[in-house]
């Protein structure tokens, strides 16, 4: 039987590790090829969140190719417009189509009050978070309207896209502007029957949650908390009795917004949140 995304082409940033990653070993599942772009390095500079490297996006690459599926990888920063077109480009010269658009790159922060945030973390969540994502699309587009197919755009938001989220800040404000984003590129897109949603996570087990800094944010009364600590405190922000889900949770749900079976849907905020919005 044909998979959900048989035939088409899926591009994926952030996909050396993490969300990236498993949305795209989950498209490839289902038929896609896959273009996969990651930093594969420290963004930012002073990230103590330990950053993503080339092998981990040879990984992915081995992943998919198990899946006998296709997959142009490249280092690509999503700050740098030219760099992903460029590697948008060469991904549809060599897949031969562009259908779905997944911007899964990202970082995350904590603890520091927006009033003590500096300049500089302020900028580089902003320029990652909010115009990485604008830059990703605006990359792929061009493509997807050359194929007179229509296709699915899912920008990955956040729960802190959808209500205040204490001591996220700067994280928080890029997430609701991609919101924001969202809606204006399916006003404008639609005519092309080019759908734009976003997927809004609660926390995720992947590194960017599961790592010292948010341990210790989650549990500062422990010296060396571990990820079952944190999974106790963050039980209460879920109305599910989790702290966290897992990325192909979250793969599902961008699966379901790239195939068929949500051929209507756009302008949509989907969570998958296990119930923290309603508190």
């Amino acid at each position: 039987m044909a998979g959900r995304l048989e035939g088409k082409v899926a591009f994926i940033t952030g996909a050396a590790r993490g969300q990236g990653r498993s949305h795209a070993v989950r498209l490839a599942e289902e038929g896609a090829d896959i273009i996969a772009v990651d930093a594969c390095g420290p963004v930012p500079e002073n990230t103590v969140i330990p950053p993503a490297t080339p092998e981990d996006l040879e990984e992915t690459v081995r992943l998919v190719e198990a899946l006998d599926r296709r997959i142009i990888a490249t280092k690509a920063d999503v700050r740098d417009f030219d760099a992903l077109k460029a590697a948008v480009d060469a991904g549809v010269q060599e897949l031969g189509r562009l259908d779905v658009v997944s911007a899964s790159a990202g970082i995350g922060n904590g603890g520091q009050k927006l009033d003590f945030t500096t300049e500089y973390d302020w900028q580089e969540m902003l320029d990652v978070n909010l115009s990485g994502v604008w830059k990703t699309v605006k990359a792929a587009v061009p493509h997807i309207k050359a194929g007179k197919r229509g296709g699915s755009i899912i920008l990955t938001g956040s729960v802190g896209g959808l209500k205040a989220v204490p001591n996220t800040g700067q994280y928080t404000v890029a997430k609701h502007g991609v919101v924001g984003l969202m809606r204006m590129l399916a006003v404008e897109l639609g005519k092309y029957s080019i759908r734009v949603n976003c997927v809004h996570p609660t926390n995720v087990n992947t590194p960017m949650f599961i790592n010292e800094g948010t341990m210790k944010l989650f549990r500062p009364d422990l010296e060396n908390p571990t990820p079952a600590d944190m999974d106790v405190a963050a039980r209460g922000m879920h109305v599910l009795p989790i702290g966290m889900v897992e990325a192909v949770d979250i793969s599902n749900a961008v699966l379901f917004l790239a195939s068929d079976e949500a051929r209507y849907v756009t302008g949509l905020n989907l969570t998958v949140d296990a119930g923290a919005t309603l508190k």
